[in-house]
């Protein structure tokens, strides 16, 4: 445990993340510099890498979202050889060396994500063995944030929100970072922490996605170009507003669980629609759940001085420009402006989150996901000697 406490007394750090994309496309690594912690923490993105997956990779976690054991048991284990292979090249190509890195925070690849609803406890798995990565660098690994905060009842999500708070509060204004991954996420930063407020607003990407590969075998909508060239189904639209999580109140969180290919499948049963006029379809889904959620949870308590735009959203143009009119005259603001490229947002945030962790302080927020008590996040890996 030396390295450990010889880790937790430094000034600053240099903390490596990691983060599997939310489209299972490929892997962020990013490196962080932080001095101090909590809310004096100074913090620097100092290289940022993405390293896609092969298309068998991606078809093994696509098949592992099934819930087949033993693709899950095999997959935990490779995809810890493909973070440690990330990370090791994030550091070669930084020009850095592993041993200048202080910690490595995996959040690893999310199968399956239970909240807890109704009384009954919640659950969650994220895979990328970090044991394997910790052995592969020879670099203490944080991982597994969110089981902690689900143990006290939490609903293990949205974590990010104390990095967004880190990364974007400023003194009388009140800013909105509106993340739009595989699910759309919103936190509201307000100059005071106990002010913070998160949630999933709904779907983000992931039907979109899924409705591409089926119907034109491509990932993803590039630009929203397909979208743009359909035409919205209004009786569709309306009925997909009617989702019954879009009207539960926060705290509350969701995945590809509820928003993903099953969903999409039961979209599809019975309706003959043009695939571009589908795709629209769910283009706006994913706009109008956005500001219902704004409308219905943040526009009655605060008033938004603008909003911070990440996540693959900030791609799609075609969503973006529908966004931009439904919110007028709230400003927009990419990611970018920042400094921090969209795809280095996540890995970046759980560096903070590993800083926490190093330092001893809680880093969940219980009021954004419902849990009783605050807590020290994740589990600390080190690698034999």
């Amino acid at each position: 445990m030396e390295k450990l406490l010889d880790i937790s007394k430094k000034p600053s750090r240099l903390i490596l993340g990691l983060m599997s994309g939310t489209s299972h496309d490929g892997v962020d690594a990013a490196i962080v510099k932080i001095q101090g912690s909590g809310i004096k923490s100074m913090v620097s993105l100092i290289f940022h890498y993405h390293m896609p997956y092969p298309l068998s990779l991606r078809e093994s976690i696509s098949s592992a979202f099934a819930g087949r054991t033993g693709e899950i048991c095999r997959l935990n284990f490779e995809l810890g050889e493909v973070f440690a292979k990330a990370a090791l090249r994030c550091i070669e190509k930084a020009g850095v060396k592993a041993k200048d890195i202080d910690a490595i925070a995996s959040h690893g690849q999310t199968i399956y994500h239970i909240p807890p609803e109704k009384g009954k406890k919640g659950s969650t798995l994220q895979i990328g063995e970090s044991a394997v990565i910790a052995q592969r660098t020879g670099i203490l690994v944080i991982s597994d944030f969110r089981t902690a905060d689900m143990a006290a009842e939490g609903g293990g999500a949205p974590l990010v929100p104390y990095a967004d708070y880190i990364l974007f509060r400023m003194e009388g204004r009140t800013r909105a970072v509106q993340n739009i991954g595989g699910i759309a996420n919103v936190t509201v930063v307000a100059s005071d922490m106990d002010d913070v407020f998160a949630f999933d607003t709904g779907p983000g990407n992931s039907l979109i996605d899924e409705a591409m590969k089926h119907l034109y075998n491509k990932p993803f909508d590039r630009d929203g170009s397909i979208a743009e060239r359909g035409k919205v189904n209004i009786n569709l639209l309306v009925k997909l507003l009617r989702h019954p999580y879009l009207l539960k109140r926060p705290p509350k969180s969701t995945g590809r669980e509820l928003f993903g290919r099953e969903f999409l499948m039961q979209i599809l049963k019975g309706r003959r629609l043009k695939p571009e006029d589908l795709i629209a379809t769910l283009t706006q889904f994913t706009v109008y759940s956005i500001k219902d959620a704004y409308e219905r949870f943040i526009f009655n308590k605060h008033r938004i001085d603008e909003i911070i735009l990440t996540g693959g959203g900030c791609k799609n143009r075609y969503m973006l420009e529908n966004l931009r009119t439904l919110f007028y005259p709230i400003p927009f603001r990419m990611i970018d402006d920042f400094g921090i490229p969209p795809q280095a947002k996540e890995a970046l945030s759980f560096a903070i989150l590993a800083n926490e962790t190093l330092s001893g302080n809680p880093s969940n927020l219980p009021r954004v996901t419902g849990a009783t008590k605050k807590g020290v996040l994740g589990k600390i890996t080190l690698p034999l000697k």
